[in-house]
């Protein structure tokens, strides 16, 4: 196994058949239906049935692997905290201009950030996480379920995008160690190029 994976060849292999894999979720609905299970469970399950959700929140896992030290935790904790405040916010019913479009820029751009390797200063790395969790929390937050509570909802959300988050990392430092190809810049272009096709659906 050793010599295969000094093998960019079979590396190259590798990436393609996880990256296809990761698309699976394309077959699933971008939301929830209303009626389906309410609270823990519905926000659990949002983030996980939006193929948009699934590629931003793991490419924020990636580039926080790629950029590492502080960033590795700070970027992802700053999408968390203000994705809970998008959250909130549209649970209230507060609007926030173009979180649709900002959801499908979040998928472009993250991607591109991935495969181009960008090592962006911390605070702008963490500001731009931020700005694009509001998109995303707002979208979750927005789904609430008439009947269901508020904090359970916004903890089964937070929870689902926090394994996203760590699957991305994951896989990013994995590779790092592992692979002598830029798998994880394959990724990121896959990412972008998925954000692309979502955008032109």
């Amino acid at each position: 196994m050793k010599t295969q994976l000094r093998n960019p060849w079979f590396n190259f292999k590798l990436v393609a058949v996880l990256g296809s894999v990761s698309l699976l979720p394309a077959l699933a609905q971008a939301h929830p239906l209303p009626g389906q299970a309410n609270g823990f469970a519905s926000g659990l399950n949002h983030p996980l049935h939006g193929l948009d959700h699934i590629l931003a929140m793991v490419a924020v896992g990636l580039w926080a692997a790629q950029l590492g030290g502080r960033a590795l935790w700070l970027v992802p904790a700053t999408f968390i905290s203000l994705m809970t405040v998008g959250g909130m916010l549209g649970m209230t019913a507060v609007p926030v201009p173009g979180v649709e479009a900002g959801i499908l820029v979040s998928v472009l751009v993250l991607g591109l950030l991935v495969a181009s390797a960008a090592r962006l200063p911390l605070a702008a790395s963490m500001a731009l996480a931020g700005l694009f969790a509001i998109f995303h929390g707002h979208a979750h937050g927005t789904e609430l379920p008439a009947a269901a509570s508020g904090l359970s909802y916004g903890l089964g959300f937070v929870l689902a995008s926090v394994g996203l988050h760590a699957c991305g990392m994951g896989v990013g430092l994995l590779a790092q160690k592992r692979f002598t190809v830029p798998a994880i810049r394959f990724a990121g272009g896959a990412i972008a190029l998925g954000g692309l096709c979502l955008w032109l659906a």
